[in-house]
């Protein structure tokens, strides 16, 4: 399998030159965008969820500790929801899809192969962006244990599935529009972003 892996590497940072040369650049963002979040998926996913996980159950069971919504116990990632209305409480587990390290990595892949930004822009941005990410996810999973807490364990399908992912995506869509069509907006407006080099003209 590791062999299959570094070859597959190989050949996706193969056809990548070969876009690049072309002046291919739909299809060098397309291929390299999928291309890395898979290589990020082999080679970061599974040595950054955990801490990921213990760092989101730390925050939220600061924030939700003062607004006596929730507590943490992050050396477990689980956090703990009393219910108002009745003396029980409700254990929500963190695992690596509330992490939101996918969300991070999808963010990342894209915007290494977006040409809108310079270089050092992009490392700029991808942090930006990852802490974005992480305070969206935090927030959806504070307002799951708002939800819970004020209309017992009984919300907690809706909360979760529907009001949570609604807030998280609404947030994340935000960000996406910022980060990469507004900012294609603007740099065509003032010529900044030359589209089409290979016919040297600006679009």
């Amino acid at each position: 399998m590791n062999w299959l892996v570094i070859v597959g590497v190989i050949v996706w940072i193969y056809i990548l030159t070969v876009f690049r040369r072309g002046k291919l650049h739909y299809f060098q963002f397309i291929w390299g965008s999928v291309g890395l979040f898979i290589v990020m998926c082999i080679f970061v996913q599974p040595r950054v969820t955990e801490a990921l996980k213990q760092l989101v159950a730390t925050v939220v069971g600061m924030i939700g500790s003062r607004l006596s919504i929730c507590e943490a116990y992050y050396e477990y990632n689980i956090i703990f929801i009393p219910q108002m209305k009745v003396i029980s409480s409700v254990s929500l587990y963190i695992d690596y899809e509330c992490s939101g390290v996918i969300e991070m990595m999808a963010f990342v892949s894209m915007l290494a192969f977006y040409q809108v930004y310079e270089v050092g822009q992009r490392i700029i941005v991808a942090l930006i962006g990852c802490i974005s990410i992480f305070f969206f996810n935090v927030i959806r999973i504070l307002t799951i244990c708002a939800i819970v807490y004020q209309f017992g364990s009984g919300s907690y399908y809706i909360a979760h599935t529907i009001i949570g992912r609604l807030i998280f995506y609404a947030l994340s869509i935000a960000l996406y529009y910022i980060v990469f069509t507004k900012q294609q907006i603007i740099k065509q407006k003032i010529g900044g972003f030359r589209y089409a080099e290979h016919t040297g003209k600006d679009v």
